[in-house]
């Protein structure tokens, strides 16, 4: 009896394993996209930040899964164009940072006009400066936004005010706009705690300016490193308060950034004592490679860690996986989803991410890169070293990996879309002037 017993406790458990194995996903999660401004790999301590502690984004990534390979375009306005609209630049026009602006709810669907007849409440807090009308206009319903990036305190011209569904307020005295938008998100959740919501939260952090946070020094000699452990820390009374609101175990907590690190903090974003091949604006590596969390406890498996290719459309399919939502009709998406790789499930990764900045686009494999010149590079040594291939290579390893990605370009035909007429480094036309100006 005894022995039938302990046979009994091991079969119950066995089974138990199985039934949590293979235990549907929960029905509509609640959906936060994280969405960090300027911040690179290489400033993340899970990703093996030699200079930057960030203790809450690490525990965070133990909760969940944290993807090495994730991939989006190397300037703000066309990398969120790609993330809202699961579409490349080429297909919607957004290839640069004015292109962007003349994206219309008319031509586009966007993450929460997709996620709305399923059932979902939406907000966007932070920065909406490249997309032209208000959130509120792409289905929104609710919306805290500012003008420009990078706002902190009412020192900074552009920080005077802001808008909240509509009507605008002033930044007062003392007022950190961060803490604003942390605010905003809570009270969205503890609204719409019964029903599954989307919030979009994009964060100051770290875009210049940089500023002194509430937490610095009065004598601090590292100011960038203040707003990165400022912008760590709300990460961490997020989570915080999704646990008192007894949210954590229904929500799909996903932690990006929106580009590589900024420009002039590439030498000290290393990881291992190397700094990576390209920031912000660059076609190299560390211009699009960026930290990609996500969590969702009992759904995402803790504490893995996934080479698998991701490309900043996926999230478009994926959030309408998760939420049961129809993907809009007579629209070619180039995501696909992650649902099942965020599950945990076996399931094929994609084999490519693409990139298109300008008029400028490269297709990626794990350790191949092509680009619109046909060069082909060796991306073994990535994100550190990219290696041009001499076009008379003969390695059959090359070889191949550039009939395949030569298919790959000649299937997408991005010259055959939206032609990108702005600057070829692909920013604001106003920045392109201004620095020009300065060179004479």
């Amino acid at each position: 009896m005894k022995h039938f017993a302990s046979f009994l406790s091991l079969l119950i458990a066995a089974t138990s394993a199985v039934v949590a194995a293979t235990a549907p996903t929960p029905a509509k999660p609640n959906i936060i996209f994280i969405l960090a401004d300027d911040y690179g790999i290489g400033e993340v301590g899970s990703y093996g930040s030699d200079n930057y502690k960030t203790p809450n984004i690490d525990a965070l990534a133990r909760s969940g899964t944290r993807y090495t390979n994730a991939y989006t375009i190397s300037l703000c306005g066309p990398s969120r164009a790609q993330i809202l609209t699961g579409r490349y630049g080429f297909r919607t026009g957004g290839s640069n940072q004015d292109a962007v602006g003349e994206i219309s709810p008319a031509k586009e669907t966007l993450i929460p006009g997709m996620l709305k007849p399923a059932g979902y409440a939406t907000t966007m807090i932070g920065k909406w400066s490249q997309f032209s009308r208000q959130p509120s206009d792409f289905g929104f319903d609710e919306y805290l936004r500012y003008a420009g990036s990078g706002v902190y305190w009412n020192t900074q011209d552009r920080a005077k005010t802001y808008l909240v569904n509509g009507q605008t307020r002033t930044l007062g005295d003392g007022e950190y706009m961060p803490e604003l938008m942390h605010q905003h998100l809570v009270e969205f959740m503890t609204k719409h705690r019964d029903r599954p919501f989307y919030a979009h939260y994009s964060l100051s952090h770290v875009h210049t300016d940089i500023l002194p946070t509430p937490d610095s020094a009065p004598d601090s000699k590292d100011i960038y490193g203040d707003n990165v452990a400022y912008m760590d820390k709300l990460v961490g009374k997020l989570m915080a308060e999704l646990d008192r609101l007894n949210l954590r175990e229904k929500t799909l907590v996903v932690f990006f950034g929106d580009n590589g690190t900024g420009n002039g903090r590439a030498d000290r974003a290393t990881i291992g004592g190397r700094q990576l091949a390209g920031a912000k604006g660059s076609l190299l590596d560390g211009g699009g490679r960026v930290p990609m969390i996500v969590s969702w406890p009992g759904v995402t498996p803790a504490g893995r860690v996934s080479a698998d290719l991701v490309d900043s459309s996926d999230f478009f399919p994926t959030f309408a996986d998760f939420a049961g939502a129809r993907l809009p009709e007579n629209t070619v998406i180039d995501g696909r989803s992650l649902a099942a790789q965020i599950r945990g499930e076996q399931s094929g990764p994609r084999s490519w991410v693409f990139h298109q900045l300008a008029r400028n686009w490269y297709v990626r494999e794990a350790d191949w890169k092509m680009n619109q010149a046909g060069e082909l590079f060796d991306m073994s040594d990535a994100p550190f070293v990219e290696k041009l291939v001499a076009a008379g290579t003969e390695s059959p390893a090359a070889l191949a990996a550039r009939r395949r990605l030569t298919l790959v370009l000649a299937q997408l035909n991005p010259a055959g879309g939206i032609p990108d007429t702005g600057d070829e480094s692909g920013r604001h036309a106003k920045n392109v002037e201004r620095n020009a100006k300065k060179k004479k």
